[in-house]
């Protein structure tokens, strides 16, 4: 596995080592050992999602208040999907700028979202699935969002705002300026 710091330090992009012959490919797409010694740090993933979307399909921008924040890791199993990190920690050098990233089954990348985060994506080719892993439990009473439109951000999402699906949820979302966000007192709180 290749770990590479993005634009914004804390988030990572991790290229694993493929496999491959013509009987197909083989990837390990997670080691607790080799994430930890890269972060110094371990991560305590406890809880696996996956999603199936068509093309257009915009998730986000979500993320979850202490004491249920999540760092993410997450990939493409089958599709593309452009995916987005925001960081919302307020006082960061790097507030409100984002790291996008495309991830698709056959560059096999994976991202690495820390907690105080946003995170997004829109879905570029029809029946994509989307999986990630999560080291908190989700909460609904914790659960937040952000505007994928909001023009302070600026995500370039690639296809035409008339294309996107997005649910009535991430569409009533409110501006990053009137959002609840993080400070390094909560962050990591849990």
């Amino acid at each position: 596995m290749n770990f590479i710091r993005c634009e914004i330090p804390d988030v990572v992009l991790i290229e694993p080592k493929i496999h491959g012959d013509e009987r197909g490919y083989f990837v390990e797409t997670f080691r607790e050992d080799k994430v930890s010694d890269f972060l110094g740090y371990k991560i305590d993933f406890c809880q696996d999602n996956e999603s199936k979307s068509k093309k257009g399909v915009l998730r986000g921008l979500h993320y979850q208040l202490p004491p249920f924040a999540q760092t993410k890791l997450v990939r493409v199993i089958k599709g593309k999907v452009l995916d987005v990190a925001v960081d919302i920690r307020k006082g960061s050098p790097t507030f409100g700028k984002y790291v996008a990233v495309e991830l698709n089954d056959q560059n096999k990348k994976q991202l690495l979202i820390p907690r105080g985060f946003a995170h997004g994506f829109v879905v570029l080719e029809d029946d994509t699935i989307f999986a990630y892993k999560v080291d908190s439990y989700y909460s609904p009473e914790c659960d937040r969002g952000i505007a994928f439109n909001d023009e302070e951000i600026g995500i370039d999402w690639i296809l035409d705002e008339k294309q996107l699906l997005v649910s009535k949820k991430d569409k009533n979302a409110p501006m990053l300026k009137e959002a609840e966000l993080f400070n390094d007192e909560n962050l990591y709180e849990g």
